[in-house]
């Protein structure tokens, strides 16, 4: 029993661990470019963050023609078309339903991707050949695949495939510079209109566009929405000052590229750009699911959508307003509760006479194992006030069958630890 104890637990410590692709990579040297652009390019956490993926690798040379020749922006959008938000194997893949499938890419998610340039057409062409292509209409297959390299069942995949997956017009999408990117424009689409305002007659627009012409030069933007702006409790910001509205605004970025999966595995406080010195201005995060959260010490928003993000720049919506200590002061802490005076118990006349204890106490017989139609199993629960607590407010009785099992698995974990 002991060893079937500890099975499980390795077994539960193997599910709840997570998968790292560079570490994986690490182990084969062919793949050390495509391992290193992974790292370069933040996909390795993206890639980490997600439950489950499989990673279509390519080897040091057909790396090597694709890095030579385009700039660091249009390598990650080629990179994303090549992790696929899915789970493939050898064996799923060559039992693909009707021979043929379409399966969304990291690069869909990016907000960049038109049409189906996103997805990535997978076909099992058979005698042991499956093509991978552009699941633009008219592209070809033009790679196959080559071998697998590494599988933790349903959670990640790797494998290599014999060339790049090449979108049309993916090779030519110019990256992001200060002068290229039209910020009002995409942020006005995103519908954060409100914020693009801001930005603009503040100035703060020439502090980000600043910040991208620097060498090496990078940008993340968390931009609230124009619901955000009116949402209820959101402090009145015409009674800020100038420099109060620009640290306000520069708060919402960052001087650095951190897309979505750098964020779900940030654990520190993040500095933005109104950062001044140790522990100002700071912001950190949290995550529930594949949800993204950031917290000021005031307030917390969800990042909500991706605007753009091509390297060096991602730009995000979220749903509050950021507001920072600095500026608001810290959220109140919630007020105690009123204290209710309990009257004493007036003194009993009589002491009461107790209750015989029963000769012996018998266990309960055990439920049924089969369900009745219209049983309390399908019934809705009760309140959770009325759960811990008789309707009329007395403490309410644990079912008998209840405390049984209970005292069953206590005595069953107590054998397994003595034994």
């Amino acid at each position: 029993m002991a060893t079937t104890f500890l099975l499980l637990l390795f077994t539960f410590a193997a599910v709840v661990s997570a998968h790292n692709i560079t570490e994986i990579l690490s182990h084969f040297p062919e793949y050390a470019q495509f391992n290193s652009y992974l790292t370069e390019t933040r996909l390795a956490d993206d890639i980490n963050s997600h439950q489950t993926i499989t990673v279509l690798v390519l080897s040091d040379s057909e790396m090597s023609s694709l890095v030579a020749n385009h700039p660091l922006s249009v390598i990650k959008n080629v990179l994303e078309l090549h992790v696929l938000l899915d789970y493939y194997d050898p064996k799923k893949l060559h039992s693909i339903a009707n021979g043929t499938t379409l399966s969304t890419t990291m690069y869909q998610t990016t907000g960049s991707a038109e049409g189906r340039v996103g997805f990535v057409n997978i076909t099992d062409l058979r005698g042991g050949v499956v093509g991978f292509g552009s699941a633009v209409p008219g592209a070809k297959l033009d790679s196959t695949y080559a071998k697998s390299v590494k599988q933790i069942p349903y959670n990640i995949s790797v494998l290599e495939i014999s060339s790049p997956i090449i979108a049309p017009g993916i090779l030519t999408a110019p990256a992001p510079t200060a002068s290229s990117l039209n910020f009002t424009a995409v942020l006005d689409k995103a519908g954060c209109k409100t914020f693009a305002t801001l930005i603009n007659t503040s100035g703060v627009l020439k502090i980000y566009q600043s910040q991208i012409s620097k060498p090496s030069g990078a940008l993340t933007v968390f931009a609230p929405t124009d619901e955000a702006f009116t949402a209820k409790g959101v402090p009145d910001l015409t009674k800020l000052s100038n420099a109060e509205l620009v640290s306000l605004l520069q708060y919402h970025a960052l001087n650095n590229y951190s897309p979505k999966g750098t964020l779900k595995t940030t654990k520190d406080q993040i500095s933005t750009l109104a950062t001044s010195g140790a522990g100002k201005f700071d912001l950190t995060t949290s995550t529930a699911g594949d949800d993204v959260y950031l917290h000021t010490g005031v307030d917390s928003a969800r990042i909500s959508g991706v605007v753009i993000d091509s390297t060096p720049v991602v730009i995000f919506t979220v749903s509050n307003l950021l507001l920072p200590e600095e500026l608001f002061g810290r959220a109140p802490a919630p007020a105690p509760g009123p204290v209710t005076a309990v009257p004493a118990p007036a003194p009993s006349k009589a002491a009461p006479v107790p209750a015989e204890a029963p000769a012996s106490v018998a266990s309960p017989p055990a439920p049924p194992t089969e369900t009745p139609e219209r049983s309390p199993a399908e019934a809705p629960a009760e309140r959770s006030d009325e759960s811990a607590t008789g309707k009329n407010g007395g403490v309410a009785r644990v079912p008998a069958r209840v405390v049984h099992a209970t005292s069953i698995l206590v005595s069953a974990i107590v054998l397994v630890v003595l034994s």
